[in-house]
């Protein structure tokens, strides 16, 4: 059997010095004897999460085509300090990976669900109105308790964003993923998309460019969660850029959700929307950037503590992950400095441990 480990330093977010023993995947506050002390002060998280996420996608856009190509793009996260995943929609099936002890905690979606013709090559199952239902149905069984829509994207004959299906077929889409015993959340930019499903009760949004005050009032009472993606929506004008020429329509909407967004994140907050961290990486957005994207919703408005919940403990438990409390997971994150005063401390981790190995 492996020797049990023992940490000791400031937990949070209880804020008080606690010795942790890590016994195998788990934690207890109980003393072992012979345990190895591998960290003795600083500050200790159960560990970052990245809920939004595409360890499935390689960089530049296209499909991973090998269970150790998604698995390397997790180590990225992880060395980050990056300890749970939300896999936001993958178009390579990685189940294997569910188990792997060197890689993250993962919840994961299975393949998006895509309007025809109108989502990006390869990455999405792509089908017509009468047929989402039943596909929302099969990732569900594909995913492990989530389904990820594409709930709006460029229409090009309207020059514009515009809903991925009619408002019937999103609703019953949200449907048939409750149905199928799954949380279901959807990519969401423009305003009419995402207004549908939150009065349709769907469990979170991603993105939400378009949110409005009102629908911000609505997730509050329901608990919808919303995942701002604030280094995604950072991209916004080099897509209008590069779009100018052909759809200013479009052009011109993208720079102005981009614009307003960081007061929306600040409203989304103060209306007391669960906000959880996500950095959109795979395709255009590097790995293991999920303490950059804390630093940007701090900027937005959230308090260091707010956004450190949103980024460790408080994500972790809306995923199904337990922190670091008797029969807890063993997973953490140890800082030289409290990252309640300084946010770029998480940049830095100086131990970290996943299931109850160090990986550094």
């Amino acid at each position: 059997m492996a020797t049990a480990l023992h940490v000791r330093g400031v937990v949070l977010p209880d804020d008080e010095v606690r010795d942790l023993w890590l016994v195998g995947d788990r934690v207890t506050l109980t003393p072992v004897p012979g345990a190895r002390t591998v960290s003795d002060g600083g500050y200790v998280l159960p560990g970052l999460v990245d809920a939004h996420c595409h360890i499935g996608i390689a960089p530049g856009g296209a499909p991973v085509t090998s269970l150790e190509q998604a698995r390397e793009l997790a180590f990225v996260d992880r060395d980050a300090g990056v300890l749970a995943i939300r896999d936001a929609g993958s178009p390579f099936p990685y189940a294997p990976l569910d188990d792997d002890h060197d890689v993250p905690r993962l919840a994961r979606a299975g393949r998006h669900v895509a309007p025809p013709r109108r989502y990006l090559p390869e990455i999405g199952v792509e089908v017509p109105a009468d047929q989402v239902a039943a596909e929302v149905t099969r990732q569900a069984a594909a995913g492990t308790g989530w389904v990820k829509l594409v709930g709006d994207w460029i229409d090009r004959d309207r020059g514009d964003l515009a809903p991925a299906w009619d408002e019937a077929t999103l609703t019953a889409a949200v449907a048939a993923a409750h149905a199928a015993g799954a949380r279901i959340t959807a990519h969401c930019f423009e305003e009419s998309s995402v207004a549908t499903l939150v009065r349709a009760g769907i469990d979170c949004v991603e993105h939400g460019t378009g949110l409005s005050t009102d629908l911000l009032d609505e997730m509050a009472r329901r608990g919808t969660a919303l995942v701002p993606t604030m280094i995604n929506i950072e991209t916004f004008g080099h897509i209008a850029e590069r779009a100018e020429a052909k759809f200013p329509g479009y052009a011109k909407h993208m720079l102005a959700l981009r614009d307003r967004f960081p007061a929306v994140v600040s409203a989304a907050h103060d209306a007391g929307v669960p906000i959880y961290v996500g950095s959109d990486a795979g395709g255009g957005i590097a790995h293991g950037l999920a303490a950059q994207e804390m630093l940007r919703l701090h900027a937005a408005g959230m308090s260091a503590n707010d956004v450190l919940a949103a980024g460790s403990w408080r994500a972790r438990d809306w995923l199904g992950f337990p922190g670091l409390t008797e029969g807890g997971l063993a997973d953490l994150t140890v800082y030289a400095e409290d990252p309640r005063q300084d946010l770029r401390t998480l940049l830095a981790p100086q131990r970290i441990v996943l299931r109850g190995h160090i990986i550094r």
